[in-house]
């Protein structure tokens, strides 16, 4: 059995500040001749290769987050993490970084993060940043905090060293107990000076001080410092709607308590990311990197807990699809596995595949054919956008699907043709849902990515099937409107449809060239079987 106590993934942070899943391993630390020191070494659990090769530097600043992580910069523009399976597999390579640097393993970042150009500017300046000294956490002193707080922010040593002592007086937590008091006698001077002590202290940019200020018994106290803006002649009551009106719905009995305490966690967070937060400047847009990756890697932990527990994922797909379920419940099922499915955005390659595979395998495509069955526009919508997840991902997947299904179903009951349909029905006045159809219909019948085997050529049998099952559908509102040899109906909204249609139809002819004649050839009228 596979060591799952040093079973990691490795992200690396991409151009446009994301986490790309490099794939996922089993991490070790051991001496590397070519690197002449002591090493991190990943090897893909898959075929043995090596994903990562770093040899650890004295230098280098490694931070541990959230108990799992563990994240570095190897060069500029440059940042990698390990996401381990077992807190106890992270605190093991943890220990070996800190040894090889000399640190206290009890630390959560090995080195101070410096930038260069003030590197040369304090050369000559032993005592330029020495630690910071706390002003005693008193309302009469909420001023001078918010003061020192705003007054560090341009030096990323002195955001270090505050955050550091921060962190060392569990300072949060009695700037917590002040906005009781304040909030209790309505002293608005004092709640104000909290806003921007909490807004410099979300700049600081610090994972460690996120995870204190996100934990389950404060993160409400957060979001209420954050309701008192100077600049708002009056609170805006974040506290109220997330407690009273964005309610969780517990679509199917969760048994894992993590994971629920994780999923309301990341609803949180995102709130105070999206809504609450001032949207930064372009000096501070990098300084809340780590509020992101935050969320991200939230995000990625909520999706593998989810797709681990066969349970819940049994029971969900077996009430989404059951006659038994009454209409709002399966709406609420539909929309929760749509986020889900959103949420799944946030893997890579590997895992998506997996991630798909597992909803396959469960019968997403059924449900989603099922949904579109019925007589319910919000549940049509959320079952598009998964089905638009899904093509975008693996569009050999869906047409394998369809393929199959053809053989015991009906043409008006296949899955294409019910697409089609709710393409052409759309309610929408400006055809949105229309054009996302179109969308996921030219991904579907694009020659570009069909796969060719040697068993089978899946642009042959895939347009082939299209032409004789599905484009009299699709072709209906042409002929229906040109019947009597003029439009039977010349508003914006047939219009719109009817270009839509042939825009479709242009592709398939400028595209998919040899197969394409069988659309102009009579055979396409007749069953050769």
């Amino acid at each position: 059995m596979a060591d799952t106590r040093r079973r990691v993934k490795l992200y690396m942070l991409n151009e446009d500040r994301q986490w790309d899943d490099r794939g996922t391993g089993h991490v070790s630390s051991a001496y590397v001749e070519r690197l002449r020191g002591m090493s991190l070494q990943v090897r893909s659990e898959t075929d043995g290769s090596i994903l990562l090769e770093s040899k650890i530097q004295q230098d280098t600043a490694y931070q541990k987050q959230q108990e799992t992580l563990i994240v570095w910069s190897e060069a500029d523009n440059y940042d990698l993490a390990l996401s381990f399976q077992e807190k106890a597999g992270c605190d093991e390579i943890w220990e070996k970084i800190c040894q090889v640097q000399g640190k206290d393993p009890s630390v959560d970042i090995t080195q101070d993060v410096v930038e260069e150009s003030e590197d040369e500017r304090f050369d000559d300046m032993p005592d330029a940043a020495p630690p910071i000294e706390l002003p005693p956490c008193e309302t009469s002193k909420l001023e001078e905090i918010a003061e020192l707080f705003s007054s560090v922010l341009p030096s990323p040593i002195r955001r270090e060293k505050l955050a550091v002592a921060i962190e060392a007086e569990g300072y949060i937590r009695k700037l917590v107990d002040l906005f009781h008091m304040c909030e209790d006698l309505e002293n608005l001077d004092g709640l104000h000076h909290l806003y921007e002590i909490f807004k410099s202290i979300f700049l600081l940019n610090k994972n460690a001080l996120f995870e204190i200020m996100f934990s389950d018994d404060i993160i409400f106290d957060i979001i209420g410092i954050l309701e008192y803006d100077p600049s708002s002649p009056t609170p805006t009551r974040h506290r109220e709607y997330l407690r009273n009106t964005a309610k969780f719905k517990e679509v199917v009995p969760m048994t894992n308590s993590e994971l629920e305490t994780k999923i309301h966690q990341t609803y949180r967070v995102q709130y105070i990311q999206d809504v609450i937060l001032p949207v930064p400047s372009v000096f501070e847009e990098n300084m809340l990197s780590s509020l992101s990756s935050f969320i991200f890697f939230n995000k990625v932990e909520i999706v593998s807990m989810i797709q681990d527990d066969v349970k819940f994922l049994t029971t969900l797909f077996a009430q989404l699809t059951g006659e038994e379920t009454d209409d709002n419940h399966r709406r609420d099922l539909v929309l929760f596995l749509k986020e889900f499915c959103t949420f799944s955005q946030t893997l890579q390659q590997p895992n998506r595949e997996s991630f798909y595979k597992t909803l396959s395998n469960l019968g997403i495509l059924t449900s989603i054919e099922i949904i579109l069955g019925l007589d319910d526009e919000k549940m049509k919508l959320a079952a598009i956008d998964i089905f638009s997840y899904i093509v975008e991902f693996s569009p050999s997947m869906v047409r394998d699907f369809i393929l199959h299904e053809s053989i015991s179903v009906d043409d008006e009951d296949l899955l294409i043709n019910l697409v089609i349909e709710q393409m052409i029905n759309d309610t929408d006045p400006e055809l949105g849902g229309a054009v996302q159809l179109i969308g996921i219909l030219r991904l579907l019948l694009d020659p570009e990515n069909m796969m060719a085997t040697a068993s089978k050529t899946e642009k042959s049998e895939f347009l082939s099937f299209f032409y004789k099952h599905s484009m009299h559908v699709l072709t209906a509102p042409l002929f229906a409107n040109t019947a009597d040899n003029k439009p039977s109906r010349d508003d914006y909204q047939s219009a719109q449809l009817l270009s839509l249609i042939l825009e479709l139809l242009t592709f398939c002819v400028d595209t998919i060239h040899t197969t394409s004649r069988l659309m102009l050839s009579p055979r396409m009228f007749y069953d050769e079987c």
